[in-house]
């Protein structure tokens, strides 16, 4: 049986550190090296509830894509999540590790799962790497043109459904084809070229203002689309490809999180009897069959 060390070699070799964000905090939290591994469990996020579900499966190390310490804390107690979820890890035997921006940066990584699962083709990076076919977010290019909002019930059918569901900016009958994306917090990339040349930007966590700005400069001169989403939703596609990708290289036992650690629980909209309301259409269920809270 390898040990946490041979599983960390693995995770080096298939999401090398070099590729993080200067920074993000990845690599080993908690754990012996030398330990046993036969199971490890993959989540976005290293909350008390995957900690306990790590634990009940019996997994030896939790993987999460999200760093539980990505900024520093005075108190591990177990009345702070933090704690709770170390402590809990800790007595369960189960190791915790994070794989953050170096697993977003890879040809496999989250940006580039989610390209592939909207059917594009042709990827480069929004913002290259050093490497070949490595960097932060994906543009690629639709089969042929669609719709809009084709386009974003296509993302709706293909992502795990949360409270916020998919919010769009633009024309419902526009047509798309080349998609500019980066899964989790992208507001960053809004003046990036790649993105200004596309017909659609797809991201998460996008706030108010820079929103505005952009919805406003393509409204005034022309420039893309722009669909914001759930940051846990459009990540989690990843951990399918990373579980396989972990099982081939070390032989071990590798399981999925299928719990919602999306932190909306649900949304209200107006009455579409209020005159004064936006429109809603395709509105999703907020509780997906099987997904927690």
């Amino acid at each position: 049986m390898p040990t946490l060390r041979d599983v960390l070699d693995a995770v080096e070799t298939l999401w090398p550190s070099d590729g993080r964000e200067s920074w993000d905090s990845i690599g080993l939290v908690s754990g012996d090296p030398a330990a046993s591994v036969g199971h490890v469990h993959l989540a976005v996020d290293a909350v008390p509830d995957t900690a306990r579900e790590a634990v009940a499966l019996g997994a030896d190390l939790l993987l999460a894509h999200h760093p539980l310490l990505l900024r520093g804390v005075t108190t591990i107690a177990e009345s702070t999540y933090k704690g709770s979820v170390l402590a809990t890890l800790v007595r369960g035997g189960c190791a915790l590790v994070a794989a953050h921006t170096n697993a977003d940066v890879v040809a496999s990584g989250t940006s580039a799962v989610l390209a592939d699962a909207l059917g594009l083709t042709d990827l480069r990076a929004l913002d290259p790497g050093s490497r070949p076919d490595t960097g932060i977010g994906r543009i690629g290019t639709l089969p042929e043109a669609v719709p809009l909002g084709v386009l974003a019930r296509r993302l709706v059918d293909v992502l795990p459904a949360t409270a916020s569901g998919v919010r769009v900016s633009g024309t419902y009958d526009q047509p798309v084809r080349t998609v500019a994306l980066c899964a989790g917090a992208g507001d960053s990339l809004l003046g990036n070229p790649e993105v200004l040349g596309a017909d659609v930007y797809i991201t998460s966590d996008l706030r108010h203002h820079p929103a505005s700005e952009f919805r406003e400069q393509a409204v005034l001169v022309g420039g893309p689309a722009l669909i914001d989403t759930s940051h846990w939703a459009t990540e989690w596609l990843w951990l399918d490809v990373a579980a396989a990708e972990l099982h081939r290289r070390t032989g071990v036992t590798v399981t999925v999180s299928d719990l919602r650690t999306d932190p909306w629980d649900f949304a209200v909209l107006p009455s579409q009897s209020d005159p004064n309301a936006p429109a809603a259409t395709d509105h999703e269920p907020t509780h997906p069959e099987g997904a927690s809270s």
